[in-house]
């Protein structure tokens, strides 16, 4: 059987049994590329679509044709299987990917091995102006790739100073440091890598280069937690982050960490985009997640296909969220805790509430909804329309401190938190993977579980909260029985910004049974 070998790390290059073919017409290439990752039959008029989006249907289906006998050529043989309404790269012949295999390395925890298939960025210098679909398709892949890499780089480090191999640590954290030289996290990264390897001449002109960095380009200065890692004793107004560890659920790691050894357990399970070490960056979610863990022993984790957690194909629904939930609190040795959903965390909440009433102590939702779309018995949330646009405006500015307006208006000009933000969602996901989170969150309906739901609960909400709106809160706490609803000033959707007394009062109550 032959082998049809692809790079796509990097610029393409294309073989077959290990002969060099040259596709000099970029569409031959981007169609074989595309079919390649497919993995099936893609329709013709797809194809031509992509490739010849100015033509008219029977313009872009001659160029389709004239394409498929160049590539032809340029293979001396028929590497393309074409029917009348589909194509596919022919069935017998064996396709290897690079991009498939970093995948494949990712998803089976072979990290090793996935740092070194990545060789360059996807499709690196290659591009197709006029033909934007077919762009927008790369530039998905291509960050989905890079999030993917940056999540190894970051198991790698923390891997191999566990393991006594600072060394190989430091070359792990320079490459994640040139992924994204603003990055703070990547240079502290850096910094502990070099302490670990006992050169502290290098960790100390690393955190130099940070304050460099960050200074002339984002016009901001190091976190304080940063600097504290040069600073000898340790800052305790600077605490470490807490150690990451991982459970297994279906074969998808969960990584999750515990703070602090209060009498209860409190678990938090965040909104849409998350990063269990990223956070602790924000001065302020520092700060309250610090104050949380006074009150009882705080567990954090990544939803699946988020974080740290394993990247997934599949949408993360609400029941996969309250899987997650139990087994990272199976693997805390958590009996029972008081379960905190933030915004579109609340749905995955109630349905653990449904399905584990006897593994809750209490339960509070914030800024938190039932349903992630507008039906005509549920107004207050955005149609599927509304949804779409602000989807695609928040996918657009990916990378950027997209939405935090809407997120966050009282530090929307701070530019810490703008770069924080930013810097979160690049780590934390990409474009292409959270699309489809987003629309699993637009999906979600858990309103026929609410009366059901036996716990203990409090509602809280901001009076003028931009992204749920507060008839959303009002409405969870109508319906589920015995529920309080607590009105918060404001209009930040976070809930470590603006008044937070409210809610750390209401933690602390449920955690003494008030």
């Amino acid at each position: 059987m032959e082998r049809l070998q692809l790079r796509l790390l990097g610029f393409p290059e294309f073989r077959v049994d290990g002969r060099r073919i040259e596709l000099a017409l970029r569409k031959a290439a981007a169609l074989v590329i595309y079919l390649a990752e497919a993995g099936g039959p893609v329709a013709r008029d797809v194809a031509a679509t992509l490739l010849w989006p100015e033509a008219d249907a029977e313009a872009a289906r001659a160029r389709l044709r004239r394409t498929l006998y160049k590539i032809r050529i340029a293979f001396g043989a028929e590497v393309i299987s074409a029917s009348a309404t589909s194509l596919m790269l022919r069935p017998p012949l064996f396709v290897e990917a690079d991009s498939r295999a970093f995948d494949h390395a990712c998803d089976a925890g072979l990290l090793t091995e996935a740092a070194d298939l990545y060789r360059g960025d996807y499709l690196a210098g290659f591009s197709m102006p006029d033909c934007p679909e077919f762009e927008e398709w790369a530039f998905f892949r291509r960050e989905a790739l890079r999030s993917r890499l940056v999540q190894v780089l970051e198991r790698l480090v923390d891997a191999k100073i566990a393991d006594g191999e600072p060394r190989d640590a430091v070359v792990h954290a320079t490459r994640l440091a040139a992924l994204d030289p603003l990055s703070e996290s990547a240079h502290r990264h850096l910094i502990r890598a070099h302490l670990a390897a006992g050169d502290r001449a290098a960790a100390e002109r690393q955190g130099e280069t940070c304050t460099r960095l960050l200074r002339d380009e984002l016009g901001i200065a190091p976190d304080p937690a940063t600097l504290a890692l040069l600073r000898e004793p340790k800052n305790d107004a600077a605490p470490d982050v807490p150690r990451t560890r991982y459970v297994e659920v279906d074969g998808i790691h969960i990584a999750y960490q515990t703070i602090g050894d209060g009498p209860a357990d409190i678990v938090l399970v965040p909104g849409f985009i998350s990063h269990v070490e990223r956070i602790w960056e924000d001065r302020n979610c520092r700060a309250w997640l610090t104050d949380v863990s006074r009150l009882g022993r705080l567990i954090l984790f990544d939803r699946r296909g988020m974080g740290l957690s394993d990247r997934v194909g599949a949408r993360p629904t609400v029941e996969a969220t309250a899987q997650d939930i139990l087994a990272v609190m199976n693997a805390a040795g958590s009996r029972r805790a008081l379960l905190i959903g933030a915004s579109e965390g609340g749905p995955g909440c109630i349905h653990f509430a449904f399905d584990h009433p006897d593994r809750l102590n209490g339960l509070i939702l914030w800024g938190s909804l039932a349903k992630g779309s507008h039906a005509p018995d549920y107004p207050f949330a955005l149609t599927t329309a509304q949804y779409a646009l602000w989807q695609r405006r928040l996918l657009a500015g990916w990378g950027s401190p997209a939405e935090i307006e809407t997120f966050a208006p009282s530090v929307a000009d701070d530019r810490q938190a703008r770069a924080w933000w930013a810097g979160l969602l690049r780590a934390a996901s990409s474009p292409g993977a959270v699309a489809g989170l987003l629309e699993a969150l637009r999906d979600a309906d858990v309103r026929p579980l609410l009366s059901k739901v036996s716990a203990p609960t409090m509602v809280l909400h901001r009076t003028a909260d931009r992204a749920v709106r507060i008839e959303a809160g009002r409405y969870l706490a109508a319906r589920i029985p015995g529920a309080r609803f607590v009105e918060v000033r404001g209009d930040d959707h976070w809930f470590w910004v603006g008044e937070q007394q409210v809610l750390l009062e209401a933690i602390g109550a449920m955690v003494r049974g008030r």
